[in-house]
């Protein structure tokens, strides 16, 4: 879903030239230093929560001031590293310069657990919350390892079995074969102790997906899994991000002259910053003197979703040839412009994906599948019994996540029960480089 790390790279975009397909990993170098946060192992008790933020959305789009950010050390050991496309898979040529698909790595002189890091929805193995976990793991002794998310289009190209994102068995088994890849690629001069995984937002429904396959499959027996801000129901979560575009001035027609006005009001700030970060302290600079409204902020959280939704969409599209946006007896080059293909991806929200493209696909392939049912498989609940008495399977929430619907934040709780830690406030993912959170979070993966 939507984090601050992601909304600085959106909000780094040049108007009117969005990146596409996945090009956006290209521009991600204003958001690399955003989260360079610090810990605190111990969690406080909740009644001692200090996280004051207490709008949602400001929350979400804000982070952690930095006060009450964990310390973590500037610098680790990080890596990036390739995996080659497997071999015999076919790459359309318009996008065949990302055929590989690249991992972070932060690696102990010594024998060390490894924690696996899944980034959420279109994001990379080295976005901004990625590499805050990877510090704080690094820094409480583990082997860290970031992943890409499925829903971004390096993956959907070098990685992904269907090309079409959003089915949670599917990509669990994708990202599975990946970390067992990554594995191998470390070498026997690597030495493990144990596995685990975590991810936050879409990237933690994934962890839980993976966690369910790895108890029929064995290849980790991961040790701990802990979700981070997941969603109850990816469709009921991402239909809510597709409806704060509603709150737009003037509706999704003025979708260019409200980016505009945002990225105008953020660049002034950028140029009166004595920082060369891009950053929630700027991002606050921005709007302290005229705040937005809670519509307009929901109204920049969906426009972020939208570009990350429009480049996972248009490429799942052309590696299918399934023919939504591109015809499907059309061919494009390397040298083709895509940014007429993008516009018109940019006018899909999520739902047009689902029922014009996704469904349809998977329908193809099980016949006896429903709208209803698709849905509910890439829902927590469709492997609720596992989740209900997996000892070592924890999350972390807030009461006042965005991207879940009235009801869902108590469905969590009664998925996990005491293995449930939920945060009074934080938005979505907001608090998550706070002292105590980002304390919890590692501590649960201590032994």
């Amino acid at each position: 879903m939507v984090s601050a790390s992601f909304l600085c790279l959106f909000l780094s975009y040049p108007a009117g030239r969005v990146v596409t397909f996945s090009r956006i990993g290209r521009v991600r170098k204003l958001s690399a230093g955003l989260l360079l946060l610090g810990i605190w192992l111990l969690p406080g008790p909740l009644w001692a929560y200090d996280y004051p933020i207490e709008d949602p959305y400001a929350a979400t789009i804000i982070g952690t001031p930095e006060p009450l950010r964990a310390r973590l050390p500037e610098k680790i050991p990080l890596e990036t590293r390739t995996l080659p496309s497997p071999e015999g898979r076919s790459i359309p040529d318009v996008v065949s310069y990302n055929a590989d698909l690249n991992y972070s790595v932060a690696l102990q002189p010594g024998r060390a657990p490894l924690i696996f890091i899944i980034a959420g929805t279109g994001g990379l193995h080295n976005t901004g919350s990625n590499l805050l976990l990877m510090r704080a793991f690094y820094q409480a002794g583990f082997h860290a390892v970031g992943l890409t998310s499925p829903s971004h289009p390096e993956f959907v190209i070098a990685a992904s079995s269907t090309s079409v994102p959003g089915q949670m068995y599917n990509d669990a088994e994708d990202l599975y074969r990946v970390m067992q890849a990554i594995r191998s690629d470390l070498g026997k001069g690597v030495k493990i102790s144990s596995f685990s995984v975590t991810g936050y937002s879409l990237g933690a429904a994934n962890a839980a997906f993976i966690g369910k396959l790895d108890t029929r499959q064995h290849a980790f027996d991961f040790r701990r899994i802990l979700l981070i801000n997941p969603p109850y129901s990816l469709y009921n979560s991402m239909s809510k991000l597709d409806r704060m575009l509603n709150n737009i001035p003037g509706g999704l027609d003025n979708f260019n002259t409200f980016f505009q006005k945002l990225l105008q009001r953020v660049s002034t700030a950028y140029k009166r910053s004595d920082s060369v970060e891009f950053n929630e302290q700027l991002i606050y600079a921005a709007f302290k003197d005229d705040p937005p409204t809670g519509e307009q902020l929901a109204a920049i959280i969906g426009m972020a979703f939208r570009l990350m939704s429009a480049n996972m969409i248009i490429t799942a599209d052309v590696m299918t040839d399934f023919g939504l946006i591109k015809p499907s007896n059309v061919t494009l080059s390397k040298l083709t412009a895509v940014e007429p293909y993008f516009q018109v991806a940019l006018r899909l929200n999520f739902t047009d994906y689902y029922h014009e493209f996704f469904y349809p696909f998977y329908k193809r392939r099980d016949p006896k599948l429903t709208r209803e049912s698709l849905a509910e498989l890439s829902s927590l609940e469709a492997i609720g019994d596992y989740l209900r008495t997996a000892e070592n399977v924890g999350m972390v929430g807030n009461q006042d996540d965005i991207i879940l619907l009235r009801g869902e934040i108590d469905k969590l709780k009664a998925l996990f029960g005491e293995r449930a830690r939920i945060y009074p406030r934080g938005g979505h993912l907001g608090n998550m480089a706070q002292h105590e959170t980002l304390g919890y979070i590692v501590a649960w993966f201590k032994p």
